[in-house]
């Protein structure tokens, strides 16, 4: 699976986090705080739920993206890694 550019993403978001460079996205949604990155990602739910039903394919991967992105950015800012969702999710196979 092409999911290893995940763990690339999370890494960038860090750095971003981490050296706050001006005009980064990302710097500035999470600065805002936990509540709105959290709002974020139930938005890019809700956006990629109405692009499903709608049924345009390339608009459902664009939605998809932008919810990976903000999940990424929503656990770098709670401190979750991805390897910890890996964990649970390995769990969850047994």
């Amino acid at each position: 699976m092409g999911f290893r550019v995940l763990d690339e993403v999370y890494n960038i978001i860090l750095d971003r986090l981490e050296s706050k460079p001006p005009g980064s996205y990302t710097w500035r949604t999470a600065s805002r705080g936990v509540d709105h990155v959290a709002r974020k990602v139930g938005e890019e739910a809700v956006e990629l739920a109405v692009e499903a039903v709608k049924g345009d394919r390339d608009k459902v991967a664009e939605e998809a993206a932008d919810l990976l992105y903000h999940l990424l950015l929503l656990l770098a800012v709670t401190g979750v890694s991805p390897g910890r969702i890996e964990e649970v999710l390995r769990g969850r196979m047994k």
